[in-house]
C-alpha cells in the first residue's frame, strides 16, 4: 500500500509530472477551486467530488466508485 502525500508533496508531485492543476482537473473532471482548496488545506475532502479528489491526488487513502 502506498503511502499518503502531504499538501506538499502532492502539490511537488504535480510539478514533478510537469502538470498544473488545471490540467490535472481537465483530466479527472474536477472543479479547479475544488482542487485548490484540497492543495491548500481549505478543505478536507470527505465526501463527494471533494473524496475523489483527494484520492486522485494522493493524500487521502479511499475507494473511489463509479
Amino acid at each position: 500500500m502506498p503511502s499518503l502525500l502531504t499538501l506538499e508533496q502532492a502539490r511537488a508531485e504535480l510539478d514533478r509530472r510537469g502538470v498544473s492543476i488545471a490540467e490535472f482537473c481537465r483530466k479527472h473532471e474536477l472543479n479547479n477551486n475544488l482542487v485548490s482548496d484540497l492543495l491548500n488545506g481549505r478543505k478536507k475532502g470527505r465526501r463527494g467530488e471533494a473524496h475523489r479528489a483527494a484520492v486522485l491526488l494522493g493524500i487521502k487513502d479511499g475507494v473511489i466508485s463509479n
